[in-house]
């Protein structure tokens, strides 16, 4: 008895916790849901209340998306998801979605009623009207249609070579056996060729067995009978030829042939197939499905009277004649050396159109170029040179794919989306696309909401470089987290990195080399900056994968940088042929989540390249994803635009940095060695503040790769914090221009910062900070690089004991240059270059602490910040106050009243 009691207790409690689980996924479930719900419901209310017109156009033929369609119900394909898709306007709220990878038609639906034809959660479509809405990653909450579906297919090949068709993928699995998204067909098997534009509507093309085909897609309706007919051109060939036209739900569906061919209709398990035989010459095939719905008379176009070839040809109307005209705004008496000029972006625009701009390319050297939008559209620009007066912005072209690059070779224009690689051509000369050819698509696309086509760059031999998103959170892509070239004539490609998160690439113009940057995340410690060669692995795994279980050694940065200075970097420019002065021919590297420009010092001194990263200017008020050289006028163009995380003040802009001819002192390059660290200037420097060791901080620590999302920052003992480390001599070199900043106790390590607060030679501030990762270190010899003969005084410099004095304001701020406050906090409210707060404003101010609490800055705190920074941390500066030095000590009572008194007065 006792024992059935304790089985059945234990079956209880089984049952018991079986049931608790279910409970659990079914709330899981319930709350997913509720968020979804909420989220179309904010999406839906900002549309509504916007100034911008839908995302889907009316007017315009077609566009791009994802298209979820597994959840259809019971006798549609259960497997039917579109990584890929062309959805065409039919008109009268009818929709078909054709999927470029496996030329099917995935689905014919009809919309419903004051709705837009999809779910609205794409990046694109969810954040047009909601400024900031962001995906979740992985494929659970996808792009999904809204209405009735008419035909459906599910993932097969919809036309196949012979007179069977199997219901079956042809192409090779990826890593996921289920994952859809695997690419194209094999070109044998069939090839998407593009769109080009006809009056009546969009034409695909595309290749089965070798043979070029032409469809159109319309809805028509005579009398009471509302069809939609899909129209093939089929050159002549000399193997039979199968459609799978589809399961058709409700719809009946009927075939006609004209030329000399036969067509053969058959259906097995619901789903019709058109078998076309060998015919020496052309036929033109039709396919209709009935639809038992009706539609509006006057919404439909009547039946075609021309034959299909005529309607073919039909050349598109222009549509987008209108220009919009802005003005740049220049200042002609700004002193600063690099002045950001705003460039005012086409809004309003006759079409209500959001123009959230994502690179731009400059098509000559007359100041004409093309910009790509996030939304699918390109625009044509010109007027960009000289006062930015007149600024004219012309519609090319639209219904592409969440792009944000797109380059110029040789005067065409190329633009990379989830789709591929297009190639736009504009055959009429109306300033319109009329043609957009599918240049390379050859690598996979997952439907996963986080592989983005995150960027493209030129080569010098013609090839382009892309970098695809890494973050998996569903299954694994064949392509996810890599960065790819494709050959120039678009016919191959080849793999030249894999294992990043979300790379951003720079290609150098003359070299070639290429370059990455990626974010912090699972497995990537830091911000790091990467060189990308021989299909290396770069350290990066999504988290669906088996933890820290890495393929392959992973490849080293050429540098990393701190995360709060560059938390979400994006693409590197180099800036050759420029006219930029003392930053011609050097690297920009953007950074996006604070809007900010970093010059990158390459060190080729040692056999493991190396790099530095300065800040330049913090000045732009949008996030920046990409920039460009203007053969016009040798300046440096900046554009980009908000969804992701960030500081900008704006949703998209575009700017030009522009050298004026003035001065600034700049490092120009830091190596560094085994005493020190080496610092070269464009300038003499002020012997005084050069040769003080005081004038310069340095600090270092390590990050560890694990599973974990980001590193904390790490001493070289494993212990958590950063090491201060105290300069003990400085030199100046025999023409001025450099520093040798000697170091005790040099080693390589990850991370190392060097600031400096000094002058130039004729009085001009100079102070900075670099990041750098020494991973081996070069001998010092003075007089090889242009130092009088010396030995480097390595001796730990001891605080100088100074006898109080009257605190005053006027010592305040000599002590802000000589110990080094300079290189750290600004006095004029920039961040730019440093790792602390600015002082500005700051007395009196009320300070949000890394743990969310708030303090006065009073004179209290002042001191208490003097004297141990790390008891109340500054929102934002987690990472870097804990490295300031320790002032207790140091330090005297009235020193310490002296910079009191000095932040005071920075209102």
């Amino acid at each position: 008895m006792i024992l059935k009691t304790a089985f059945f207790t234990t079956l209880l409690a089984s049952l018991a916790s079986v049931s608790c689980a279910k409970d659990k996924e079914q709330e899981k479930a319930e709350a997913a849901a509720k968020a979804r719900a909420q989220k179309e419901k904010a999406i839906q209310t900002a549309r509504a209340t916007s100034a911008y017109g839908d995302w889907v156009e009316a007017d315009f033929p077609f566009f791009s998306t994802v298209l979820d369609a597994r959840d259809l119900g019971e006798g549609w394909p259960k497997d039917n998801l579109t990584p890929r898709g062309i959805v065409l306007n039919l008109g009268s709220n009818t929709w078909a979605c054709f999927d470029t990878d496996l030329l099917r038609v995935s689905l014919i639906w009809q919309g419903e009623e004051g709705q837009p034809p999809m779910t609205q959660n794409a990046l694109s479509t969810g954040s047009y009207h909601l400024a900031g809405q962001k995906t979740k990653d992985g494929q659970e909450d996808l792009v999904k249609p809204i209405g009735k579906p008419w035909v459906a297919n599910g993932i097969y090949p919809g036309w196949q070579v012979g007179d069977k068709a199997e219901l079956k993928d042809p192409r090779s699995p990826s890593n996921s056996p289920e994952e859809v998204g695997r690419g194209p067909l094999d070109e044998k098997l069939g090839r998407f060729l593009g769109i080009e534009l006809s009056n009546p509507g969009p034409v695909l093309k595309y290749v089965v067995g070798g043979v070029e085909l032409k469809e159109w897609i319309n809805i028509t309706q005579s009398g009471s009978q509302t069809k939609v007919e899909r129209h093939f051109l089929v050159p002549a060939h000399a193997q039979s030829l199968t459609l799978v036209a589809g399961q058709q739900g409700e719809a009946s569906f009927s075939a006609s042939i004209q030329g000399n061919g036969s067509v053969k209709h058959s259906n097995q398990a619901g789903v019709n197939y058109v078998t076309l035989a060998a015919s020496p010459t052309p036929v033109t095939l039709q396919v209709h499905y009935a639809l038992s719905s009706k539609v509006a008379p006057n919404e439909a176009k009547a039946i075609s009277q021309e034959t299909p070839e005529k309607t073919f040809s039909i050349p598109k109307a222009t549509t987008w004649t209108e220009t919009i005209t802005t003005a740049g705004k220049v200042d002609p008496n700004t002193k600063d050396a690099y002045a950001i000029e705003d460039i005012p972006l086409p809004n309003p625009n006759p079409w209500k159109r959001n123009v959230r701009v994502a690179d731009l390319a400059f098509l000559d050297d007359q100041g004409n170029a093309a910009a790509v939008t996030m939304d699918g559209d390109v625009w044509l620009i010109s007027g960009l040179k000289d006062d930015l007066k007149a600024v004219t912005w012309k519609r090319y072209a639209s219904g592409l794919h969440e792009p944000m690059s797109l380059v110029a070779r040789q005067g065409e224009l190329f633009v990379f989306d989830r789709n591929g690689i297009w190639k736009l051509r504009d055959t009429n000369g109306d300033r319109m696309v009329d043609q957009y050819e599918m240049f390379c698509d050859l690598f996979g696309q997952t439907a996963e909401t986080r592989e983005f086509p995150n960027s493209m760059k030129l080569a010098p031999d013609g090839s382009f470089v892309i970098s695809k998103g890494g973050q998996e959170g569903t299954t694994y892509g064949k392509h996810n987290g890599t960065v790819i070239r494709i050959s120039p004539d678009g016919k191959s490609f080849e793999v030249l990195g894999h294992g990043l998160r979300q790379p951003f690439i720079g290609v150098h113009p003359k070299t070639g080399l290429v370059t990455a940057s990626d974010q912090q995340g699972n497995y990537v410690p830091s911000t790091p900056l990467q060189i990308i060669k021989g299909d290396q692995f770069y350290g990066h795994l999504p988290t669906i994968a088996p933890k820290e279980q890495y393929p392959g050694a992973i490849a080293d940065p050429l540098t990393w940088i701190p995360h709060p200075v560059n938390a979400s970097a994006v693409t590197q420019t180099w800036l050759v042929g420029a006219k930029m002065g003392p930053l011609n021919d050097e690297m920009i590297h953007i950074g996006y989540n604070r809007p900010e420009l970093f010059r990158v010092l390459m060190n080729d001194r040692a056999p493991k390249p190396q790099a530095a990263v300065v800040p330049f200017t913090q000045d732009l008020d949008f996030a920046p994803l990409n920039g460009a050289v203007n053969p016009a006028d040798g300046q440096f163009y900046v554009t980009g635009f908000q969804i992701w995380g960030t500081t900008a003040k704006r949703i998209s802009g575009l700017a030009r940095v522009h050298y004026t001819g003035g001065r600034r002192v700049l490092l120009t390059g830091l190596v560094p060695m085994d005493k020190g660290v080496l610092l070269r200037f464009n300038e003499p420097l002020d012997s005084k503040s050069a040769t003080d060791p005081a004038s310069y901080s340095v600090e270092r620590w390590n990050y560890k790769r694990t599973f974990d999302y980001g590193s904390p920052h790490l001493k070289l003992d494993g212990t958590p914090g950063q090491e201060w480390m105290m300069p003990s001599s400085a030199y100046l070199s025999k023409d001025g221009k450099s520093v040798f900043v000697g170091i005790p106790d040099m080693k390589p390590v990850m991370q190392m910062r060097t600031g400096w607060g000094i002058k130039g030679s004729e009085g001009l501030e100079a102070h900075n900070n670099a990041y750098f990762t020494p991973y081996e270190l070069t001998k010092f010899e003075p007089e090889k690089e242009g130092f009088e003969s010396l030995t480097v005084d390595l001796t730990p410099r001891k605080a100088l004991v100074v006898e109080a004095a009257k605190p005053t304001v006027e010592e305040g701020f000599k002590l802000y240059q000589m110990i080094g406050c300079m290189a750290c906090h600004s006095t004029d409210g920039s961040v730019v270059g440093k790792v602390g707060p600015s002082w500005k404003g700051l007395f009196g101010s009320d300070r949000l602490l890394k743990d969310g609490k708030k303090t006065l800055a009073d004179e209290a705190y002042l001191r208490e910040s003097i004297l141990n920074p790390s008891a109340k941390v500054v929102k934002g500066f987690e990472k870097f106050d804990a490295g300031m030095p320790i002032y207790a000590g140091i330090l005297n009572d009235s020193q310490i009243e002296s910079l009191v008194l000095y932040i005071k007065t920075l209102k």
